[in-house]
């Protein structure tokens, strides 16, 4: 009987002590919010895809001909101040033209009539005053290839570091918002998560023209940036 009755008081004793355990554990309180940041910039560059694509039915004459066009595009570049270091040739390409397409349902054979080369650049023009005449001058030394047009900025370290600050203090903000509403104290941070930078403009789809300069308005660029954000809360002790 006493051994019975000591191992169920040390049972009751044993889920006793367990039960204050577990009543002592701290509880992990903590809020997440996410950060936004936006801000608005005008553009101070345009990046440029252009090229020459030209047709013969000698693949090297087809070659020679591209090659041609496109350095007189490169020298009609420079005369208009655009750097060595801010054109980089994209693509050199020769293709076989086929006498009849694919898909046709034709039954005769299909045969090479001759070739396809191109020779494609991208540019950066940092002087947006100048972006209609340059594209003016490389249409008129040869360009007739037209990829698309996009508006960027120069300096996106220096918006990176404006748009987490305005992240991060936004999260601030919500958090002590939603503190207050609680009923709580907010505490330290917890941790912080960076998330990819976004915004900008897409690449610009424009029809080739000839004559005159090409008016072209930049407008504004905008960049946004969030991150998530991890407080701790402080709940006041009741009594």
């Amino acid at each position: 009987m006493k051994t019975k009755k000591f191992l169920i008081t040390a049972l009751a004793l044993g889920l006793s002590l367990g039960s204050a355990a577990k009543a002592e554990t701290p509880v992990d309180r903590n809020i997440v919010v996410t950060g936004e940041g936006q801000v608005e910039v005008s553009p101070d560059m345009a990046v440029i895809t252009l090229g020459v694509r030209k047709e013969d039915v000698e693949a090297g004459a087809a070659m020679a001909a591209v090659s041609q066009d496109m350095a007189a595009v490169v020298a009609a570049l420079r005369d208009a101040g655009i750097a060595a270091t801010d054109m980089q040739t994209q693509q050199i390409s020769l293709h076989p033209v086929w006498s009849n397409p694919r898909g046709q349902g034709t039954e005769e054979p299909r045969k090479i009539t001759g070739f396809s080369a191109s020779n494609t650049l991208n540019l950066r023009v940092r002087d947006l005053d100048q972006l209609g005449t340059v594209l003016d001058q490389v249409l008129r030394a040869g360009a007739n290839q037209f990829q698309g047009l996009r508006f960027d900025v120069a300096d996106h370290a220096g918006l990176e570091v404006q748009l987490r600050s305005d992240a991060v203090a936004d999260a601030r903000d919500k958090a002590e918002q939603l503190a207050r509403a609680a009923g709580v104290t907010l505490g330290p941070v917890r941790s912080i998560t960076d998330r990819r930078p976004g915004g900008g403009h897409p690449m610009m789809a424009m029809e080739m023209a000839r004559g005159g300069a090409m008016p072209i308005e930049a407008g504004e660029l905008s960049f946004t940036h969030s991150v998530d954000v991890v407080f701790d809360l402080q709940v006041p002790e009741t009594k």
